[in-house]
């Protein structure tokens, strides 16, 4: 497994979490994860893409914020010499643009998405961005079994072994996932979407402020039931929210001698 880094955009922790200080300045991450299989490898998220700067211009004024960029997720894996013959697709938390941009340069990779997903990605207007990058994609649209995983009641176990499983956790959209991935070396991590947008969420029990879940979530109920039960698991696994720069700490970036190994 592979932290691909494509970016981050600033935001004051007062907007971030509850109780958040305003001088407190937060870089939230955009970034992608590479899960490798035998059966065919998986990204998690697609990071920024090339065109991060026009895909910011087609947000509200409101929600534009400071960024810097990092190479592609594409750019990436050509760098590193990964075959992407072995990659099944992108498995998107959810259709926002900062989980979606970087579907631009990744032309030829299945969008991997669930039916609830892909109706609010089509009609609402924060799947704007989505709807651009995705143009051209194969959507391999999954469905979930009536079969619970850690108290998440609906779950698509994708190779039938455990190691990668979707969970369903709607709340912040539609169909947002939480992807649990369990290493051969028996490390488990929950790889939460926007649940939480830092990992304060998990560890100090608290929500967004009132006026942005308001914003941006779109089931503040069922996010928090959701939320509820991570914070139940903190501590069984490394939790990992999309935005939460430190919570990748020890997943290492693909270089082309672990690409190599990939092979």
């Amino acid at each position: 497994m592979y932290h691909l880094p494509t970016g981050t955009y600033e935001t004051r922790a007062a907007f971030a979490v509850k109780g958040g200080a305003w001088r407190d300045k937060r870089q939230f991450a955009a970034s992608a994860v590479l899960i490798s299989h035998p059966a065919g490898d998986l990204l998690i998220d697609a990071g920024f893409g090339a065109g991060v700067a026009e895909h910011i211009a087609m947000l509200p004024r409101f929600v534009r914020a400071p960024y810097r960029v990092r190479p592609t997720v594409s750019q990436q894996l050509d760098v590193a010499g990964y075959d992407r013959n072995k990659l099944l697709g992108v498995v998107l938390t959810h259709s926002h643009w900062d989980h979606a941009s970087g579907l631009d340069g990744l032309h030829g990779t299945p969008v991997w998405m669930n039916a609830g997903e892909r109706a609010y990605a089509a009609t609402d207007p924060d799947g704007k961005v989505y709807r651009h990058v995705s143009q051209g994609h194969a959507i391999h649209e999954y469905g979930f079994a009536d079969r619970p995983y850690l108290d998440f009641a609906r779950s698509y176990d994708v190779h039938g072994d455990g190691s990668v499983v979707i969970a369903l956790a709607g709340g912040h959209t539609t169909g947002s996932v939480i992807v649990f991935v369990v290493l051969p070396s028996g490390l488990r991590y929950a790889f939460i979407g926007d649940l939480t947008w830092q990992i304060d969420g998990i560890r100090d029990r608290v929500e967004r402020p009132w006026m942005l879940s308001k914003l941006a979530d779109s089931d503040r109920g069922q996010l928090r039931q959701s939320l509820l039960r991570m914070i139940a698991l903190d501590g069984l696994m490394q939790i990992v929210p999309a935005h939460d720069l430190g919570s990748y700490e020890g997943i290492p970036l693909l270089s082309s001698h672990a690409a190599g190994r990939l092979r």
